[in-house]
């Protein structure tokens, strides 16, 4: 399959990688002639040459498309995207086109403007749920998608065929495709994404005039809250623009909800109840988020080790927990304030939790509080 991919920032150029590792004919297309050839040097396809008539009015410098593509990829940035597909679906007749972006109605709203119905027959959204907080095509990487969401949105009058090629394409980079309607996609992605990245900065533009003193004191909990609060201000602005609606609806409950523990802090020790309901509110959300592999949520024990700061000891470490044939669930690790001590916390099926300190206690490494030491066993 033949597939030409304009736009060659961080979800291009990773495609482009996925796609070419698994020998696709990939070819490239950007309006930077720099970032093209960064992506085409890191391996994520050919520049894109059609006897100089491109998408974005250029032309090709070397490479070649080898026939038309089957499937157009746009991955420009959200503002200029709907006018980039428009004028691939007109370049690229017997192409089925296809994008990116993580906002669908009104992508979808502006495309529908921009050509005729026979055209839009053509045309599949598509947004690939994964990122980082890093941009361009430097930070691309080749499994980028594997084991993530790819939400496609069709509906009855999508061609079968066409979007057997985009869920093809899609499966081929390891993402497990979904199929949402387009209004449900950006009312999720307000949730899940969009929100999250709101409130990720704001708690970290708290953090701007704090005395050093007191950000030296950051523990693992703001970083894990603020982590994609480093995220590209000029891509996020086109995002939440372009699903302003669904984005508010949630700010204004979290706000409403923020109000309310604001007054309850306000009223002194007289109202812990509602600052109590807050976080029980907080741990009924948090419980409903999916397990490994999309399973239902599972609850896990956690045991916290303390490790030197030294090269070799975390795979020491790993090591040992397999030679104990315990399976590790998830895994984090933090650094102790002016010690070279690593704190590591691993997560495991709660009924492997005493075994595994018992075994890691006999292979000498140090666990603060653990289980064992609380039952008097050790």
């Amino acid at each position: 399959m033949r597939i030409h991919i304009i736009g060659t920032g961080l979800l291009g150029a990773s495609l482009g990688l996925a796609l070419s590792a698994q020998k696709y004919q990939v070819s490239l297309e950007d309006t930077s002639p720099t970032a093209q050839q960064l992506a085409a040097d890191l391996g994520a396809g050919t520049i894109f040459a059609d006897g100089g008539n491109d998408c974005n009015g250029g032309s090709g410098s070397e490479g070649g498309n080898g026939g038309d593509p089957q499937i157009v990829v746009i991955a420009t940035p959200p503002d200029v995207a709907a006018q980039t597909i428009a004028t691939a679906l007109e370049t690229y007749p017997d192409a089925t086109v296809t994008d990116v972006a993580s906002v669908k109605t009104s992508l979808l709203e502006s495309v529908r403007e921009l050509v005729g119905r026979s055209e839009l027959d053509r045309y599949i959204g598509c947004h690939p749920m994964a990122g980082r907080e890093k941009s361009g095509a430097i930070a691309a990487r080749s499994d980028l998608f594997t084991a993530r969401p790819w939400v496609i949105c069709s509906d009855e009058n999508t061609p079968h065929n066409r979007l057997g090629e985009v869920v093809t394409m899609a499966e081929a980079t390891g993402a497990s495709v979904i199929h949402l309607d387009p209004r449900i996609h950006d009312a999720a992605v307000a949730k899940v994404s969009h929100v999250p990245q709101v409130v990720a900065s704001l708690v970290a533009s708290q953090l701007r005039h704090a005395p050093l003193e007191e950000v030296a004191l950051a523990g693992q909990g703001l970083r894990d809250v603020t982590r994609i609060a480093a995220s590209d201000p000029r891509l996020w602005t086109q995002i939440l623009a372009g699903n302003s609606e669904e984005v508010r609806s949630v700010l204004l409950d979290l706000r409403t909800e923020l109000d309310e523990v604001i007054t309850a802090l306000e009223m002194g020790p007289g109202a812990t109840g509602a600052l109590a309901k807050a976080i029980a509110l907080g741990n009924e959300g948090y419980d409903r988020i999916p397990g490994k592999h999309g399973q239902a949520p599972t609850k896990y024990a956690v045991v916290t080790i303390l490790i030197p700061d030294t090269p070799g000891t975390l795979a020491t470490l790993f090591k040992d927990i397999g030679d104990l044939n315990i399976n590790v669930e998830d895994f984090r690790m933090d650094h102790a304030p002016d010690q070279k001590l690593g704190i590591v916390d691993v997560s495991v099926v709660p009924a492997t939790q005493q075994e595994l300190e018992t075994g890691l206690l006999s292979k000498g490494w140090q666990i603060p509080e653990s289980a064992i030491e609380k039952e008097g066993i050790a």
